[in-house]
């Protein structure tokens, strides 16, 4: 590859991390977001220098349509090609926005049809096993209670959980505060996870810590604040130990939060204000859920269905 190729790809790479820059500074995207758009636009330059495609210039219709047919090759699901695709077309419209580019290749490549499913929600005994199974005789066992306790009576994203620090939590009137981007909601627990975040503070937190300053809540055994791998980790192993066989993830409470809650008559828009949904439709989708569970429920009972 000759030196004007290599200045050529080095400006897509640069011109990309400036669209990751946008994205945090001013569209405050979470970090999440960020680092899914900066894997899957890595998976394309990497794509492009091996087509020795050295500008976004020099990518077409044709090029975007090898890149998905590489992705399929490659194994990835219709969904996670769908996603790369779209950031792709994010970065265009970007590169549009800045006078950097005239068309948007990517948006001539349409996604494939792929079956979304719905929430993976937890019933409520499966819910009350999986909050039964760490050891209150444990140091890290209390700690895994509250957090399994608080994650659940919240209904806040795994990442919010290990970001709260301990004056993020109100156990006299029983809430916590979750900020974010300049936003922060205030959000009720129930008495039980009260109890659970109270005993932890009281007990396994002290003798976790390291140093005495540490503002974390939630700390893993070096005394630093826990991860979201770490969590992943202690919920996959009290998963098995309840002997739930679903996919759980750490997002799987905050789906059986808003399920439980609709389906006890919980209003839709308070709901809506807890999770932080921006939008109503992101809330509604458990409604939808429940329906067809609903739905579903009547087909195979009902005996002339």
């Amino acid at each position: 590859m000759n030196s004007q190729a290599v200045k050529k790809n080095n400006n897509m790479t640069e011109l990309t991390d400036k669209f990751i820059s946008y994205l945090c500074d001013v569209k405050k995207s979470s970090q999440n977001t960020l680092d899914a758009y900066r894997r899957d636009l890595g998976s394309f330059l990497k794509y492009a220098e091996r087509e020795f495609i050295n500008s976004f210039s020099d990518v077409t219709v044709e090029s975007v349509e090898g890149y998905k047919q590489y992705l399929t090759q490659k194994g990835l699901s219709s969904s996670s090609t769908s996603r790369s695709l779209s950031a792709l077309r994010s970065l265009f419209q970007y590169l549009i926005m800045e006078s950097i580019a005239d068309s948007n290749p990517a948006r001539e490549i349409p996604n494939d049809k792929y079956e979304k499913k719905g929430p993976q929600v937890l019933t409520n005994k499966e819910i009350e096993i999986l909050l039964s199974q760490p050891s209150l005789d444990d140091t890290k066992g209390i700690r895994d209670k509250a957090m399994l306790e608080v994650l659940y009576a919240t209904g806040i994203k795994v990442s919010e959980l290990i970001s709260l620090d301990v004056d993020d939590v109100n156990l006299n009137m029983s809430f916590i505060r979750c900020a974010k981007n300049d936003r922060e909601r205030f959000i009720p627990m129930y008495p039980i996870a009260v109890k659970s975040l109270s005993n932890y503070l009281e007990s396994s937190r002290k003798l976790l810590i390291v140093n005495k300053d540490e503002k974390a809540l939630f700390v893993n055994i070096s005394g630093d604040r826990m991860t979201r791998q770490g969590f992943w980790k202690i919920l996959n192993i009290y998963a098995k130990q309840a002997k739930i066989y679903k996919q759980i993830t750490p997002h799987s409470l905050r789906h059986s939060f808003a399920a439980h809650l609709l389906e006890n008559g919980a209003d839709i828009h308070d709901i809506q204000e807890i999770l932080g949904h921006s939008d109503i439709s992101s809330t509604q989708r458990y409604a939808q859920f429940l329906k067809d569970r609903m739905k579903n429920s009547y087909m195979k009972f009902h005996p002339r269905a």
